[in-house]
């Protein structure tokens, strides 16, 4: 099975959630790269954004598109095409590298809280070369962790509902365990919308004991997964 899908979508898997929508641009491909658009008190903003057909006429339904948000250091993806799109500009957490680079669209860093969105985020970089922003909306309970969760094959083992990144599972991130999520939206796969708070206790606090099973299941889609996202540069395949 294809790792990432290069190719055009003509019609991404959407779910619509009370406060946003999520999308899957190839829900065929091994890594499931995911995207999300969520609304805030000036419209609409679209995160880690990829392209498909229908896409534009379901965010229409949403409101006006107010901006648009890369969270990750390696989620270019379409985000120079949605920002064209809508004139905004693409916005960056302050700290977060690599991004600028890679979209030939202005650019505007935030701290902090995204917008009027509700959003705060913090930075994660636990590894040289890593650095993500982890997103949380108090209001409704949203947490969006754009790589070190994860729902898609090369994420989970065994019966897990999320997953940590094969790395983060050494690490084990237990500052996610101060949140106590009603969702989750992740970068890789469908999100986690039932009993997500046990489904994130889970994942954090038996991360490590089932390190073993993961490194069989997981270890060679995720070295293959890696390479292919490095190798991309920008075209798409973060």
């Amino acid at each position: 099975m294809t790792m990432y899908d290069r190719g055009v979508s003509a019609e991404a898997r959407l779910r619509r959630w009370d406060g946003g929508m999520s999308w899957l641009a190839f829900p065929e491909e091994t890594a499931a790269r995911s995207s999300h658009a969520v609304r805030g008190a000036d419209g609409v903003w679209v995160l880690d954004p990829l392209d498909a057909g229908n896409v534009h006429d379901a965010l229409a339904d949403l409101g006006p598109v107010a901006g648009v948000a890369v969270l990750s250091a390696y989620h270019a993806r379409d985000a120079a095409a949605f920002a064209d799109r809508y004139d905004v500009p693409v916005s960056l957490p302050r700290w977060l590298p690599r991004v600028e680079a890679r979209v030939d669209a202005p650019v505007e860093r935030f701290d902090g809280e995204l917008a009027d969105t509700g959003f705060r985020v913090r930075e994660y970089a636990p590894l040289p070369g890593w650095s993500e922003a982890i997103a949380y909306r108090r209001a409704d309970d949203t947490l969006y962790a754009p790589d070190t969760l994860g729902t898609a094959p090369p994420f989970t083992a065994g019966e897990e509902r999320l997953g940590l990144y094969l790395l983060q599972r050494l690490v084990a991130p237990k500052f996610f365990l101060g949140y106590d999520p009603e969702r989750i939206l992740v970068g890789h796969g469908e999100g986690v919308f039932e009993n997500a708070a046990a489904a994130l206790e889970d994942a954090v606090a038996n991360g490590m004991r089932r390190l073993p099973r993961a490194l069989l299941e997981n270890g060679p889609a995720q070295v293959r997964a890696l390479v292919e996202a490095v190798d991309a540069g920008d075209l798409r395949g973060e």
